[in-house]
């Protein structure tokens, strides 16, 4: 799981099990891989790249991990991983108290769960292109782990706006797919700004949607 910040071990002695040693090297190996990779692209970074921007040995990395690809994929997991835990921390006490509520209450949850979605991306931008530009550099076992995690983010979605209907599930899985799109360019530039700025077009959207009977609930 990726930290906001890794913290440095400290010179000479010191009292850390091994293990607490191991998950900061890990940690800190993860968080290096995505800014140098938001800098430099997957292809173009290579393991000493990463060793030099998180100060870990190259003899503790392979203890961790066993080649570059390994190195992001513990980094891809985490980043979502900690999208999502975003996602639950900003939107999770609101919906339990709007369980059961009425339409108004699950579209603003809904309009508040998209809003959170792109502060998270903003918060952690290196991450956030890891997750959704360079993992198409990485592979097919990547871009099937981001299809799976944007599968969760619009089950959640639906869980929201109570979906019962196929069809509402459908659309809510349109709207993630459309919305990642849309996050894309911004995340590949690390523009926190224009990522923000597609908060009010999107909700704007998703009200039309609701307007139209798109997203509206089974009753």
């Amino acid at each position: 799981m990726p930290e906001p910040q890794t913290r440095r071990l400290p010179r000479g002695r010191h009292a850390l099990a091994r293990e607490e040693v191991r998950r900061i090297q890990r940690a800190r190996l993860c968080r290096a891989m995505a800014e140098v990779m938001a800098e430099k692209g997957y292809v173009d970074t290579s393991v000493a790249d990463v060793l030099q921007r998180a100060t870990v040995s190259r003899q503790s990395f392979y203890e961790l991990f066993d080649s570059k690809l390994d190195c992001f994929m513990a980094a891809f997991a985490g980043a979502g991983e900690l999208l999502l835990e975003r996602l639950a921390a900003d939107v999770g006490v609101a919906r339990g108290a709007a369980a059961g509520g009425t339409p108004a209450d699950r579209l603003a949850l809904c309009e508040r769960a998209i809003g959170a979605y792109l502060r998270a991306l903003a918060a952690e931008l290196p991450y956030a292109r890891l997750f959704l530009v360079e993992v198409y550099a990485a592979g097919p076992e990547a871009i099937d782990r981001r299809a799976r995690t944007q599968e969760i983010i619009a089950g959640a979605l639906a869980d929201l706006v109570g979906a019962e209907d196929e069809s509402v599930r459908f659309a809510c899985r349109t709207i993630v797919a459309a919305t990642s799109a849309m996050v894309t360019p911004p995340v590949a530039e690390q523009d926190a700004d224009a990522l923000l700025a597609l908060g009010p077009p999107l909700i704007e959207h998703v009200r039309m949607l609701w307007s139209a009977g798109v997203l509206a609930a089974d009753e």
